[in-house]
Order: structure tokens, then sequence, then C-alpha cells
């Protein structure tokens, strides 16, 4: 009879002391979510490619519109940099262009409107969200660009570049100067992120994947902070 007693109580100590551990990790957590994290200083355009009629290229397997996967990854970007204390500007918000009513020229109004949205910024850093196709479709993982000649995008490229290698498959890539509208239209450091292959059937699940988004849209924001010497574990200890 003691012995059950005894059994008894011990499990219920051990329930008790369950209910206390869970509920301290939820309270943690809870309080971590809620905690204001201290502005940086930090202005970073967001730059979602694409979007309205130029839907960018499909996926091999889905035929998911590029423009709609950079929008999504985009604003992921922007949640997770607002978070740790950068302010961010975004050149698109929703699944339209940024060339107005006008028919003619839109590729060119639309290019003109975010390189206008980027000069009037006056940001830190500039990082253009897409998404790569090739003919080979063999070819996986993301892949960063800058503008030639620029030191500070190809230092903000290289840091993304190495952030994403380290901690994502198949993204052990060169980071490359690239001739691009989007990257030459200002000197302030700037980057295109192709985020995988939707050439690729295996990058393409990955990419269409909210998991995978939020991993993307972290580790960007990672290699953001290393550019600008942050650690990212001693704001959230502030």
């Amino acid at each position: 009879m003691f012995t059950v007693i005894k059994k008894n109580h011990l499990i219920a100590t051990l329930i008790i002391a369950i209910i206390l551990i869970t509920f301290s990790v939820i309270t943690i957590n809870t309080a971590m979510a809620h905690k204001r994290l201290p502005k940086l200083g930090y202005t970073i355009v967001i730059d979602a490619g694409h979007g309205g009629f130029d839907a960018g290229v499909a996926g091999v397997a889905t035929k998911v519109k590029e423009a709609d996967l950079n929008l999504k990854v985009a604003k992921k970007l922007e949640k997770c940099l607002t978070e740790y204390g950068f302010d961010v500007i975004m050149t698109r918000t929703s699944g339209n262009g940024l060339y107005g009513l006008h028919t003619k020229n839109r590729k060119k109004r639309d290019m003109e409107a975010r390189a206008r949205i980027i000069h009037d910024a006056k940001p830190d850093a500039v990082v253009s969200i897409h998404m790569n196709y090739f003919v080979q479709s063999k070819q996986r993982g993301a892949q960063v660009f800058y503008k030639k000649n620029n030191e500070r995008g190809k230092e903000l490229a290289k840091n993304i570049q190495e952030v994403l290698g380290l901690n994502l498959e198949h993204c052990n890539r060169l980071f490359l100067s690239g001739d691009y509208y989007i990257v030459n239209c200002s000197d302030y450091p700037s980057v295109i992120v192709e985020c995988g292959f939707l050439s690729n059937a295996y990058d393409e699940q990955l990419l269409i994947s909210d998991e995978y988004q939020q991993k993307l849209a972290y580790y960007i924001t990672l290699g953001i902070m290393k550019f600008f010497d942050i650690d990212p574990y001693q704001i959230i200890s502030l």
C-alpha cells in the first residue's frame, strides 16, 4: 500500500513538474514574440521581382508563376527584417506591376518606378527577390548577384551567399556580378537573390513550400546582418 501511494505521489509530482516547465517555456516564447527589439537604424529596400503582366518564369512541374513566389518570399523577408529592427521599404506589396494604367512601355515604366522607390528611400541596402531558370534542369540552389565594380554590393552578396550555402542544400554556389537594371540603377549596395531554379522539379517543390520560403527569408536576413556586422543573438538579449 505504501509503495502504491509513493508511486502515485511520484507520478503526480512528475506531472506537475512537466506542466510547470511547459508553462515556463510558453511564457518565455510569448515574451520573446512580443518583445520589441531596438531599431537598428538601417533601411532595406526589398524588391519582389516581376508582377502584373510580367509573371517571370514558370515552374517546370506546377507552372507556378515566379512573380507570385517572389512576393511571398519578399513579404516573409520583410517580416523577418522588421522583427530584427530594420526599417523596410517594399517596391511592391501586391500582385500588380508598377507601370500604372499605361499600356505602352510597361516593363520600362515598371523598372523606372522601382528605381524611383530606391532613390527616394536612400537605403543602406537593396535586395531583389527572384527565382532562377536554366535550360539544364539539373541546376539547383540559390545564387546571389551584385553590380559589377560595386565593392559594398559584392560584400553584401558574399555574406548572403555564405549564409545560404552553410544552411541550405545546393546553395553553396558562387556569388557573381551581373548586368541587371535593379542593381545598376543606383550605387547603393544592391543584390539579386535568385532563390532557386524553377527549371528543377526538386527546387520547385521546395520553393512553393511555406517552410522553405521562411528559411530563405531567415537566412537572407542573417546574411544582411552579417554584412552590417550585427550579431542577432546580442540583439535578442537586449
